[in-house]
């Protein structure tokens, strides 16, 4: 079979390999299609922290199951499906208190480990999701949402809450969504105007930000929340200012819910969590209740998936893929290889 290599920052390669070989627990599936995220964006690029090298990439993909034996999942095969790329250890303290998304040893598919990107994987039953007739395309879409709604649950949004999103690529524009879904009253903040436009055309938010500068977006901030500020703010760029401008924006007694990843140090008076009461947030991966929480909602039209796919390449065209993805970032939103 073929599959997808990335050696070193900046190159992609398609190689071959020999074919999974049939183990117990496990099922054999062929992939269909695969989504490229910003932590493989940034695999690429050489500053994804957690990464090693070489690697294959991929933990966003949608398969079929070729092939899979007596389960207690109702897995079979010609089932189309998604799966949980977080592997957890089952033993260090997050694992033994049922936090298996924050596992001290975590490996995600195509950063600690070896990814999705090849015509055909070996995954652990217990992993493998059944899409419930979601498209195949549409499907390969749900681990992003994932994390996105995810962060979103940590923030406990509410009814009618005021969230404000920060970063408004794929991550940060499902944030919304998911926030959206929630019922809550949505503004997005980007640096991109074609991002903000995006997001009011399709109905992901309600309101935009144009982060042109500390100043226009302090003045935006407060002008949307009357100067009360918001109640939940989500960084979605891993970025020290957009952290920052998240803890500025957020209300007294607000939320602050951090996914982006980034390498840069922050240095900042913190003395304003205090002042401000603030509860801040990690959010890292996604739970097996949100993958199957999300394909419901998809399923019943209250999220579209569709809208962030911005082009397909054929895998075999994934170095002109990454490298335009790359080169694109500002106004393409999901990237995927089609298999």
């Amino acid at each position: 079979m073929k599959y997808v290599c990335m050696p070193e920052p900046g190159k992609v390669e398609i190689r071959e390999g020999e074919m999974p070989k049939e183990r117990e627990g496990h099922a054999i599936l062929k992939l269909l299609y695969g989504g490229i995220c910003g932590s493989d964006l940034g695999t690429y690029r050489g500053t994804f922290p957690y990464v090693s090298y070489p690697r294959i990439p991929g933990h966003e993909f949608s398969a079929e199951i070729v092939q899979v034996g007596a389960n207690s999942f109702g897995l079979k095969e010609g089932m189309i499906v998604t799966c949980n790329p977080y592997f957890n250890c089952g033993e260090c303290y997050s694992c033994r208190r049922g936090y298996v998304n924050c596992c001290t040893s975590n490996e995600t598919m195509g950063v600690q480990r070896d990814g999705a990107f090849c015509e055909y994987i070996s995954m652990p039953v217990e992993r493998i999701y059944d899409g419930k007739g979601l498209p195949a395309k549409t499907l390969a879409a749900i681990e992003p949402f994932c994390i996105s709604y995810h962060a979103a649950k940590r923030a406990k949004i509410q009814p009618g809450e005021r969230v404000l999103v920060v970063g408004g690529g794929t991550i940060g524009y499902l944030a919304a969504a998911a926030a959206k879904a929630m019922g809550a009253e949505v503004t997005l903040s980007d640096i991109a105007p074609d991002k903000l436009t995006f997001a009011e055309k399709t109905g992901a938010a309600a309101h935009t930000i144009l982060n042109s500068s500390e100043e226009a977006f302090s003045e935006a901030a407060a002008e949307l929340t009357g100067g009360d500020g918001f109640d939940v703010c989500m960084e979605a760029v891993g970025c020290p200012d957009t952290f920052m401008s998240c803890i500025n924006a957020a209300a007294f007694r607000g939320r602050v819910v951090d996914i982006g990843v980034g390498k840069d140090n922050l240095d900042f008076f913190y003395t304003v969590i205090q002042k401000k009461e603030l509860d801040i947030y990690g959010s890292r991966n996604a739970e097996k209740s949100d993958f199957l929480e999300l394909i419901d909602l998809v399923r019943e039209g209250r999220a579209d998936l569709d809208a962030v796919i911005s082009k397909v390449y054929d895998f075999q065209d994934a170095a002109q893929a990454w490298k335009d993805f790359s080169e694109n970032q500002g106004t393409l939103m999901k990237v995927m290889l089609k298999f």
